[in-house]
Order: structure tokens, then C-alpha cells, then sequence
């Protein structure tokens, strides 16, 4: 399957009204989520002296670029969303950028860490690849990103108003070393449940 510019147009706009239209019970619903193991997997693999640059890519709210501050690191929020991009900024004070993931502009060498929590599963497979890239680029040399998105078997396509891509391991792992990256760790979550009932794939990759 390929999707045509006005398809992926679509997908981009269509997805981000999803979320500028819940983003107040996005926030609600998502304000006490723990993902307290995912920053940490992300940290500590980070190589060199603290404070780090982080972009919390998809950062939504704004709620993990709180937790990065309070920790010490410079954290830059970036979302599709304008109401997320307002919310992120208003409730942190961080730099938040308001970008398409599908047309991004990163600086070369920013970052080194990117938090991709729950984010990177909107891009269409087709343009994964490139987008992979800019965030390969964008990190400094042995910089690390971490990902979590819902697994699947490989298959892409409409939830209500949202667009997704559910990868398994195997082609994650594909494409994540196709852009560049090596596997440092993956887990699955939520932590302590049989693997059926861990709907998310975590991964922590090191720019080569």
C-alpha cells in the first residue's frame, strides 16, 4: 500500500483534530500515568555529565517534560497538537516546538536523548524511515532515543480518528537499524503481566 500526499495530508490533519479536540481529557486521563521505568530506561543509557538535552517527542501536555525538568535536564517539548503545544508549554516553561511529524525541522545534533513515548506509531509505515532519520540526526553522536508504541503484527490503518502503525519486534528492530540506531534494551509493558496482556513495545537504541 501507498499513500498518495493528499493521504498522508489527511492522516496528519485528521489525527491531530483527534487530539486538539480531546486534549483536555487527554490531559485528565493521562496526568497520573506512571511511566517512570520508560524515562529511566532512557537515562540512564545517556552517556556524559547531566544536565542532558532532551526533546520529548509527542510530548502532549506536557506531563513528562515536567519530570525532566524536575530531574535537572533542559527538556524541549515537540507536539502536532496546538492544543498540546499551549498546554506543554503553559504547564512547564519549557521550549515546546508545534511541528507535523510528517514535516519536521530538527537542528543536527541537538539532543542527547529523545523520549518518543507513545508517539511514533501515528507516522505512516511508509514514511517511518525518513522520519526515523531526522531523529537519528538530531541527536549528538552516541545519543540515545527511547520508543514505546502499541505492538502489532505489522498492520496499519484507522482507529475511530487516529491513524496508527503496530509493528512487532522483529520489524521494529528492522527499521530502527536501517535509520542507524543499535539495540541497547527493549521490554514490554505494563511490568509483571503475562505477555497478552502487555499491549506495548519499549526500546532503548543508541545512535551508531
Amino acid at each position: 500500500m501507498t499513500l498518495e500526499p493528499d493521504e498522508l495530508k489527511q492522516i496528519s490533519a485528521t489525527t491531530v483534530a483527534h487530539y486538539n479536540y480531546s486534549a483536555e481529557d487527554f490531559r485528565a486521563g493521562t496526568r497520573d500515568h506512571d511511566v517512570s521505568q520508560n524515562i529511566e530506561a532512557l537515562l540512564r543509557h545517556i552517556q556524559g555529565q547531566p544536565p542532558f538535552q532532551i526533546l520529548d517527542f509527542g510530548c502532549g501536555p506536557g506531563r513528562d517534560l515536567k519530570t525532566f525538568t524536575a530531574l535537572g535536564h533542559v527538556a524541549t517539548g515537540l507536539d502536532g497538537a496546538e492544543r498540546f503545544a499551549e498546554m506543554a508549554r503553559a504547564d512547564s516553561g519549557c521550549e515546546v516546538w508545534q511541528q507535523d511529524f510528517l514535516n519536521l525541522d530538527l537542528p543536527d545534533g541537538r539532543f542527547d536523548g529523545i523520549f518518543a513515548n507513545a508517539v511514533l506509531f501515528h507516522v505512516p509505515g511508509q514514511e517511518l524511515p525518513r522520519v526515523l532519520r531526522q531523529l537519528h540526526a538530531t541527536l549528538k553522536p552516541g545519543g540515545v532515543l527511547f520508543s514505546s508504541n502499541p505492538r502489532g503484527e505489522n498492520q496499519e490503518g484507522w482507529n475511530g480518528n487516529r491513524y496508527g502503525a503496530y509493528h512487532d519486534l522483529e520489524h521494529w528492530r528492522q527499521l530502527l537499524t536501517q535509520a542507524g540506531f543499535v539495540e541497547l534494551e527493549h521490554y514490554y509493558r505494563p511490568a509483571g503481566l503475562p505477555r497478552e496482556q502487555q499491549p506495548w513495545l519499549a526500546s532503548v537504541w543508541r545512535k551508531d
